[in-house]
């Protein structure tokens, strides 16, 4: 994924990532199924650009199962970056939106280059797990 831009907002930190390619409903929940695996208390809602429902699930192989809509976030305490995260995924488009909590010394400032090295991998590990 490339970094199209970070801002800070008081203590967050809100970025948009631009995907290789646009993606389907089940690339965006391939994806959440693996950042569920490892995040803790997640939650997921979906909706469209008028609503948003929270929708339960157990387990990561509940969120495959995720009825199609417009978008899908995810947000949680993140066990491999250690703060809260929020990541939005946009049906059929190329663009995700990714908020982290600028609690750490890591993600303490919306710089560019910066922030990049710290969330780049983890999120194209992200969109790797969109093809697996």
């Amino acid at each position: 994924m490339k970094l199209l831009g970070v801002r800070k907002d008081e203590n967050w930190l809100y970025s948009e990532w631009n995907l290789t390619y646009r993606v389907g409903w089940g690339h965006i929940c391939k994806a959440a199924s693996l950042i569920y695996q490892y995040t803790q208390n997640p939650e997921i809602f979906t909706g469209d650009a008028y609503d948003e429902k929270e929708i339960k699930v157990d387990n990561a192989d509940g969120v495959l199962e995720i009825e199609e809509a417009g978008r899908l976030t995810i947000r949680g305490v993140s066990d491999i970056l250690k703060i809260p995260v929020l990541i939005t995924f946009y049906n059929q488009l190329d663009l995700v939106k990714a908020t982290v909590w600028s609690a750490t010394e890591e993600f303490a400032e919306a710089d560019y280059k910066n922030f990049n090295l710290s969330m780049c991998q983890f999120m194209d590990s992200i969109e790797i797990a969109m093809y697996e």
